[in-house]
């Protein structure tokens, strides 16, 4: 592993999964990526989104994913998350092998198990703001622990705007709205697809420290898909991609060490 806030060097990117994982011993994983290998198209046209990466990720963690256009970052989450599926190898969420779920099991973890964020709020426009938090245990039939559901919303300073539609909030509260939607369930693990992509800084800062808090305060585990460093540097660990493999990770980063190592990535 190269030192934190170094450039890579010729082999980085043939790091073992031993030296990727030398500081993950000693935590108990909520998701785990075992030889994850995703290819689109076949022959000349093909594409190697992810070449056989082996990851875990730390429960009651907050984890960032980072790397160039094109690196994979995107896809290894959307395989996680189970939003798609692996050409070969695992996925697991804690203990579940997500390639052995049929198409029910997989929405019912999806709904059950997982939480959701995606840059672009993916908000229904005719629900209210507390009908998009509960849309997902509406769906399934489910009672919202109303306790919970007023202490976050309250958290995120929702609680003047929930009979409002998204159309009738700025972006920064639509995310929070999203931001809310997946906490209010207490899933096994929190995704983010940019999360902050499409804030502007104030907003970007308060979904930030909502997630760090979900991580410090309710021992909650999130990762996110970032190319922003200082989004990243809110997070416990980062791991960068490059080609569809995994290169370095930096455990508690600067945002200095961040924007180093991509610069180096990106050369």
């Amino acid at each position: 592993m190269t030192d934190q806030g170094s450039t890579p060097s010729a082999d980085s990117e043939n790091l073992g999964v031993e030296s990727l994982q030398a500081a993950e011993t000693g935590f108990e994983p909520a998701a785990r990526a075992i030889d994850l290998y995703k290819q689109y198209g076949e022959g000349e046209t093909v594409v190697i989104a992810l070449d056989h990466i082996n990851v875990s990720f730390a429960k009651n963690k907050f984890t960032a994913i980072m790397g160039p256009s094109g690196s994979g970052k995107s896809t290894l989450m959307h395989c996680m998350a189970g939003l798609d599926s692996a050409t070969s190898g695992s996925a697991l969420i804690g203990d579940t092998d997500l390639s052995t779920l049929r198409d029910k099991e997989m929405t019912a973890l999806r709904r059950d198990r997982l939480g959701f964020i995606f840059q672009s709020f993916n908000l229904v426009p005719t629900l209210t703001a507390a009908e998009n938090i509960t849309l997902p245990s509406d769906i399934a039939g489910s009672k919202v622990d109303q306790a919970w559901f007023d202490e976050i919303t309250t958290r995120l300073g929702l609680s003047d705007w929930l009979t409002h539609r998204p159309a009738e909030l700025s972006g920064g509260q639509q995310q929070r709205v999203a931001c809310a939607r997946a906490l209010v369930s207490r899933p096994d693990i929190i995704f983010g697809d940019e999360p902050t992509g499409n804030l502007d800084s104030n907003s970007a800062s308060e979904v930030l420290d909502i997630l760090r808090t979900a991580v410090d305060k309710d021992d909650q585990t999130v990762v996110i898909v970032t190319h922003d460093a200082r989004a990243a540097s809110y997070a416990d660990r980062v791991v960068f991609l490059a080609d569809g493999q995994l290169v370095n990770e930096l455990i508690d980063p600067s945002m200095d060490e961040i924007l180093a190592f991509m610069a180096g990535v990106e050369r």
